[in-house]
């Protein structure tokens, strides 16, 4: 099956994007964010390889281009990964090696913001590639909007959970997840444009330093609160083993003096 090698489809034009999305003072709504999701043969690069790369531009809430490329991992596809992706050893078999899709895809997200649905483990996998590759990675601001919707999402009242799939059914994506590159970075896109105007009219925040900020303090308060739950556990258990120390000293004196009244008969 004949494959096609890297595509970008440019929706609009995308020259005047931002260059430097580090200032803490750049305003949300004027930065591109690139939203990406690879698909792979695994769950950590030291094993696994990525089989395809999916990413939209986004300005303003919209997308303004794309980038798909299926990818040749150089092994083969494990048969549960193909039931879960759809993506075969056959689709793959002409598909262009990592080396040769990261470069577009780097040019492609140049000046703007790193964004993924659990962007740790989509990250990983890029940046192992890239070195594997002999590139450098670029110094990208990255966002991740599980780490955005947890303290944006109210759970259990207004989603189960957090996963990709469970967001892009309560804001309505047009395109829902498939574990299949594109379309998963289409829906993140959507997720993305939601959550963002939920922090602006809910938290206030507008700049990029505001939310590198704002996040920073949620995870402190969800570091703090889950300490005062390790503390309020270790009471339990602390209590619960004196209480059960004292049941067993109870026990053992009744025992004895079980013991000397049969003697006194």
């Amino acid at each position: 099956m004949s494959v096609p090698r890297r595509t970008v489809v440019d929706v609009t034009e995308t020259q005047g994007s931002p260059a430097a999305t580090s200032a803490a003072g750049a305003l949300l709504r004027d930065l591109d964010f690139t939203v990406v999701d690879v698909e792979t043969t695994g769950w950590s690069p030291d094993v696994a390889g990525i089989t395809e790369i999916g990413a939209v531009r986004v300005r303003s809430g919209e997308v303004v281009a794309e980038f798909t490329s299926l990818v040749n991992p150089g092994t083969p596809v494990p048969a549960p990964i193909t039931e879960l992706t759809g993506i075969s050893d056959l689709m793959l078999a002409l598909a262009p090696p990592v080396a040769a899709v990261l470069p577009g895809l780097l040019a492609f997200a140049e000046g703007s913001v790193l964004t993924a649905h659990n962007a740790p483990f989509d990250l990983r996998f890029l940046v192992a590639a890239c070195a594997a590759a002999g590139l450098g990675w670029p110094g990208f601001e990255v966002l991740d909007t599980v780490r955005l919707a947890r303290y944006l999402m109210a759970a259990p009242d207004e989603v189960p959970d957090r996963k990709l799939a469970t967001l892009a059914e309560y804001f309505g994506t047009p395109v829902r997840p498939s574990h299949r590159a594109l379309d998963d970075a289409r829906a993140t896109a959507v997720v993305l444009r939601e959550l963002l105007a939920r922090l602006a009219d809910r938290e206030g925040v507008h700049t990029l330093g505001e939310l590198t900020a704002w996040l920073a303090a949620r995870d402190a308060e969800a570091a703090a609160g889950f300490g005062r739950l390790r503390r309020r556990r270790r009471l339990r258990l602390r209590r619960t083993r004196r209480l059960a120390r004292a049941l067993r000293a109870l026990a053992r004196r009744a025992r004895h003096a079980e013991r000397a009244r049969a003697g006194q008969r």
